[in-house]
């Protein structure tokens, strides 16, 4: 049965349909609190928290079919707030150019806005790959295709039709 077909079944109140979600997708929400060096218990909590979070909004989704994606993102909002309530959120190490004064700082700035519009010009379904290609940690090919129910062989080549909308949407910028 489809996720949508489950996401529907389960806000009528279908607890075999609950059941089934919660079976597809809490290794992918495991993994992606784990990856994020949260100890077991904190991990749990963050996989807990997720769920409750799409029971809140369970018929509220605009697209039921897309519920995978979404607690993935969920799953990694949640993890970065244990982080940082227990005072442990960390920079990524290696990860671009260091900053070396005030005009770096701008242009990041300017850089990240132009982004951050394109990326909402361009179809839900690439915004939403790209964000997870995007996110830290880094989710697997794996990951990524249970979590937007897609095959694994075809994340790298729609991940390539994505980001070529996204470069034609920044022009010269990218």
């Amino acid at each position: 049965m489809s996720t949508g077909d489950l996401v529907r079944r389960a806000g009528q109140g279908d607890a075999e349909a609950w059941r089934a979600l919660v079976g597809r997708y809490s290794r992918l929400l495991c993994s992606i609190a784990r990856s994020y060096g949260l100890s077991g218990a904190d991990a749990e909590d963050v996989v807990q928290t997720t769920w409750l979070r799409l029971v809140e909004r369970l018929t509220l989704l605009r697209d039921p079919a897309r519920a995978g994606a979404w607690l993935a993102v969920t799953a990694r909002r949640e993890s970065m707030a244990t982080l940082r309530r227990a005072g442990r959120e960390r920079p990524l190490k290696g990860t671009g150019p260091t900053v070396t004064g005030p005009h770096h700082v701008v242009f990041g700035r300017d850089l990240a806005a132009s982004v951050g519009a394109a990326l909402e010009t361009i179809p839900p379904r690439c915004r939403e790959l790209l964000e997870l290609l995007a996110g830290s940690p880094r989710l697997s090919y794996a990951e990524i295709s249970a979590a937007l129910e897609m095959p694994v062989g075809s994340v790298g080549p729609t991940r390539a039709r994505c980001l070529t909308h996204l470069r034609r949407r920044l022009g010269g910028r990218a």
